[in-house]
């Protein structure tokens, strides 16, 4: 053999040396890292009534009690019932790009699945299907979407609801003035002030929020949708064992009642679950 050839075959296993080398240094072990720190550290939204808010003590919410759930199946998955979770509370992208960086081993709030999202996160199965829409002022003078042209509209920063907002304006060649808020609480203020004409969110969130206001009588939703938004749980990306805890314990939500009492906890006034949410459940159960 040559010293050309044996050249060519000495760099080929180096290469292939230092690509394994690569790779288990990006491998990802999050059970392993929660069974050693005794502690999961979750993301979630302080302020997405009534998915997941802020409190003086822990968060609550329908995405917060699911989970639950979910940190209880990863307790025993590490063999450890009493893990310590610190809930760090941040905007969709900060809860994303914790989750990106390992500062967060799960994200909780009422976030889209999106193949960007995907690039460097990974999720759950489906949690609660929702659409894009509108809130405005009951005597704003707006009654659809058509009468947005001129007017000022509300939208929280970073979310998939301001791009597809803007999208959405741009394809319909309507002239309006969007506005991004830090805080999703913002919007209705800016309603109420007059600062705005109409706020545009995910709608089961937008009826949270007007619940909320000094007087919800003052606010209704349009009919139409903006968009179409899948939620899920933020998770570190290429960590399958993590995801498979994860869509263990959703399983075993949806194939029991107990999903029907978190749903009546935080949504009971819309009644029960329509026909795309059980579909939802079901099919999202994973069978053994």
């Amino acid at each position: 053999m040559n010293k050309t050839l044996l050249g060519v075959l000495a760099l080929l296993c180096s290469m292939t040396f230092a690509a394994q080398s690569a790779f288990g240094q990006t491998a990802v072990d999050t059970l392993a890292r929660i069974k050693t720190a005794k502690a999961i550290n979750v993301a979630y939204s302080p302020d997405s009534i009534p998915f997941s808010v802020k409190t003086e003590g822990e968060p609550l919410g329908y995405s917060i009690d699911l989970c639950k759930r979910v940190i209880a199946q990863i307790g025993r998955a590490v063999g450890d019932s009493n893990l310590k979770v610190n809930w760090i509370p941040g905007s969709v992208a900060e809860r994303l790009q914790m989750v990106a960086s390992r500062r967060a081993d799960l994200e909780c709030g009422n976030t889209t699945v999106t193949q960007s999202r995907l690039g460097t996160v990974d999720f759950s199965n489906l949690i609660f299907v929702d659409s894009g829409g509108f809130v405005v002022k009951v005597n704003g003078g707006i009654g659809a979407a058509n009468d947005l042209p001129g007017k000022r509209i509300a939208v929280l920063k970073g979310t998939t609801t301001e791009s597809r907002l803007n999208e959405a304006l741009r394809r319909r060649a309507v002239s309006a003035t969007v506005i991004p808020i830090e805080e999703a609480t913002q919007g209705i203020a800016m309603l109420e002030s007059g600062r705005a004409d109409a706020y545009a969110g995910d709608k089961i969130k937008l009826v949270g929020l007007m619940a909320t206001a000094k007087d919800p009588s003052m606010f209704r939703l349009l009919g139409e949708d903006l968009s179409y938004e899948p939620y899920a749980l933020g998770l570190p990306r290429g960590d399958s064992a993590l995801r498979l805890e994860v869509n263990k314990a959703l399983t075993q939500v949806y194939a029991s009642p107990e999903i029907e009492t978190i749903f009546a906890r935080w949504m009971g006034k819309l009644g029960q679950p329509n026909g795309l949410l059980a579909a939802l459940y079901l099919l999202n159960s994973i069978p053994e």
